[in-house]
């Protein structure tokens, strides 16, 4: 499994617009520099925040795109699928689990339980602690993950 590019954009963007003021608005094209994604590309990816009501966009002077809520508000999951749908590991895992497959099958209901955990855990982290860790990581300090995200 692999997180596209698409996905990789939109968490950066996000990130960025987190890491700004709530009430400032910042340019497609300031995010694609800064951010150093495309901006064919990043206007492909704004549309589909804007879609999941993660991102609001305005026009004309003092216009821009900015945060729909607050940092710690917004889950990684959320971001996830905003651009690529629902996560699942497996197609068999797609429609509630409703797989012919699945009274013989020996790994469905791995993957469903590996997927529920993936899903939980993508909740738990917030755009809030994204935004401070690249802060944290940007200053030469260490990040610790979430506590809830850490297995013994």
């Amino acid at each position: 499994m692999e997180i596209t590019r698409q996905a990789d954009y939109a968490v950066r963007a996000m990130i960025h617009l987190g890491s700004i003021p709530a009430e400032v608005r910042v340019s497609t094209a300031l995010v694609s520099k800064e951010q150093k994604i495309p901006l064919p590309f990043l206007t492909k990816v704004i549309a589909h925040l804007v879609r999941a009501g993660l991102v609001a966009t305005s026009r004309g002077m003092g216009g821009g795109i900015s945060l729909t809520r607050s940092p710690e508000e917004i889950t990684l999951l959320e971001i996830l699928e905003a651009v690529e749908g629902p996560i699942t590991l497996n197609r068999c895992l797609l429609r509630g689990n409703l797989c012919e497959l699945q009274p013989q099958c020996a790994v469905h209901d791995v993957w469903a339980e590996i997927q529920k955990h993936l899903v939980e855990d993508l909740k738990k982290v917030t755009l809030d602690y994204l935004v401070r860790a690249q802060a944290s990581k940007a200053s030469g300090q260490p990040v610790e993950l979430p506590s809830s995200l850490v297995r013994i």
